[in-house]
C-alpha cells in the first residue's frame, strides 16, 4: 500500500534551550518509520482507496504548544494547547477528486510534541510510544472515527492499542 507522507518537523525552532534540545532529538523519526506505521495502519483498518487512486497521502506536522494552542483556537474555539488535531480532506461536502493515478489526500495531522513528551511522562514511555498514539488517533479522525460519549471513545482508544500492537508497540491504556 503506498503512502505518501509530508512530515513537517516545525519543533526545530525550539532547540534553543538544553530542555528542548532534547525534547527534539526524542523525536526524531525517520520518514520511513512514520510511512510504514501509516501503512499499516490503513491496511489494519481495511481502508481502500477508490481504483482511480493510487495510494494515500497525508500530512504530518510535529509543532510547539504555542502553534497548536492558535490552531485549537481558530478551528474548535478551545483557547488552550493541545496534543493532536486532525484536519479530515474526505469530510468535504461534494468531496470533487480528480480522476487520476495520484494518492488520495487524507488531510492533516498535527501534534504538539511538547505536549506529547509531557504526556510521555505522565503515562510513563517513551516520546517515540506518545507519538505514534497521536498519530493512529489523527489517522482515525482521518477515516471518519470520533468519539463524542464515553462508549465511542472506548472503541478508539482500544483501536488505537491494537493499531499500535500491530507497528510493535505494547501500550496499556488502564
Amino acid at each position: 500500500m503506498l503512502v505518501e507522507l509530508c512530515v513537517q518537523n516545525c519543533f526545530d525552532e525550539l532547540r534553543d534551550s538544553e530542555e528542548t534540545r532534547v525534547i527534539y532529538n526524542d523525536a526524531q523519526v525517520p520518514l520511513e518509520t512514520w510511512e510504514n506505521w501509516f501503512s499499516a495502519w490503513l491496511e489494519f483498518n481495511q481502508f481502500e482507496a477508490p481504483k482511480e487512486h493510487s495510494g494515500y497521502e497525508i500530512a504530518l506536522r510535529l509543532t510547539n504548544d504555542a502553534e497548536i494552542h492558535s490552531l485549537n483556537s481558530q478551528y474548535r474555539h478551545q483557547d488552550k494547547p493541545t496534543d493532536v488535531l486532525a484536519f479530515a480532506a474526505l469530510e468535504v461536502d461534494s468531496p470533487d477528486f480528480e480522476q487520476d493515478d495520484s494518492p488520495l489526500y487524507l488531510g492533516d495531522i498535527i501534534i504538539s510534541v511538547e505536549t506529547a513528551f509531557l504526556q510521555a511522562q505522565q503515562q510513563g514511555h517513551t516520546l517515540l510510544t506518545e507519538l505514534a498514539w497521536l498519530s493512529a488517533h489523527g489517522l482515525l479522525h482521518l477515516l471518519g472515527w470520533d468519539h463524542p460519549d464515553d462508549e465511542s471513545l472506548e472503541r478508539m482508544l482500544k483501536q488505537q492499542v491494537t493499531m499500535l500492537n500491530k507497528i510493535g508497540i505494547s501500550i496499556d491504556i488502564n
